[in-house]
């Protein structure tokens, strides 16, 4: 049996392919995708040709542990629904939605350890967004907000949002967040952001630092959170951090050199620079989380956010290099684009 599937073919270049699919196994199942999600960050990488030479595409998921060598499939956020299964697979799955971390195609073959169930509650758009959320969640955890603390998170795009909806559960003094898209800001607000403003607005920025630098000890930013990709606004992070502050760098650069502004606030303020990546917890946190946790507590996250309202366009599969184009020009009020499969 052969899938349909979105390959990369060159940079700015994807295309309808076939992927085979190999008989089944008697740990796996056969899924007929309803829904993927374009990653506006990672796969706009991806498909612009900005991964890091010699990286595997992502080491952690089956068949996406190689380099990026053309053509190949990418994608990790897929939802559908169980409609064969090997012999030790109970036959209580079938029909059962399912989360895969998957490429883009039509069906799909996994085992099921590689297989997560749909909670009952779970709309299946909502269901696209796990590794957003279990990113966020990562980012939180990485970063560990405290009570009272003045936070601000750059960069709103979906990931984006996601952070400052967790962070708005947190009893803070103040949560920020910038964003050059207005209707971005405007979504970092409804979710619970004191403030959101454009970085490129030097009286918003202005404005943001009197807030922060009012002549006391403890001036600043305690937490900033970088997510948008762009090395400028880490070095707004850096303007801003107070003393002893975290700097929490989630973005992934690829290939992107990023000019870093080392010899300004850095030393003197003994900043604090944490990568943060969702791929493995991090060793200070690992006697207490797993990625089962991780991930349960991101299922409840998602439940709580609804994230379903951020899908912003819809493609049909044969749309794929349109779709692609606009994530990566992020235009149009893009901020979530999904393939619907049915």
């Amino acid at each position: 049996m052969k899938a349909r599937a979105i390959h990369h073919v060159a940079p700015r270049k994807v295309a309808i392919g076939h992927a085979s699919l190999r008989p089944l196994a008697a740990d796996e199942v056969l899924i007929r995708t309803l829904y993927s999600a374009i990653s506006p960050g990672t796969e706009s990488l991806v498909f612009e040709g900005r991964l890091p030479a010699g990286l595997p595409l992502d080491a952690r998921i089956a068949g996406l542990d190689a380099d990026a060598s053309y053509p190949f499939a990418y994608g990790y956020a897929l939802v559908g629904e169980i409609v064969d299964a090997g012999a030790q697979v109970e036959r209580a799955w079938l029909q059962r939605r399912v989360f895969a971390f998957h490429p883009h195609q039509d069906y799909a073959v996994a085992p099921m350890r590689d297989v997560v169930a749909i909670p009952a509650e779970i709309e299946s758009l909502a269901a696209l967004f796990l590794p957003n959320v279990e990113s966020a969640v990562g980012f939180v955890l990485d970063a560990g907000p405290r009570l009272g603390e003045r936070v601000l998170v750059l960069g709103q795009g979906v990931v984006g949002l996601l952070t400052v909806a967790l962070l708005a559960e947190f009893p803070l003094e103040l949560l920020a967040s910038a964003d050059p898209i207005a209707h971005r800001r405007e979504r970092s607000r409804a979710l619970g952001a004191h403030c959101a403003i454009d970085p490129a607005d030097a009286a918003q920025c202005a404005a943001l630092r009197e807030r922060l630098f009012i002549g006391r000890d403890d001036d600043g930013l305690d937490l900033a959170i970088e997510l948008s990709g762009n090395a400028q606004a880490l070095n707004q992070a850096i303007e801003l951090a107070g003393f002893d502050a975290r700097i929490v760098v989630a973005s992934w650069y690829g290939s992107q050199p990023a000019a870093i502004d080392l010899g300004g606030h850095f030393h003197r303020r003994r900043l604090a620079l944490v990568s943060s990546q969702v791929s493995r917890i991090a060793p200070r946190l690992s006697g207490r989380w797993n990625r089962r946790r991780r991930l349960d507590s991101a299922w409840r996250a998602l439940g709580r956010i609804a994230p379903q309202r951020f899908v912003t366009h819809h493609f049909r599969f044969d749309d794929c290099q349109r779709a692609f184009e606009l994530v990566s020009a992020r235009s149009d009020g893009v901020l979530q684009a999904v393939f619907e499969y049915r």
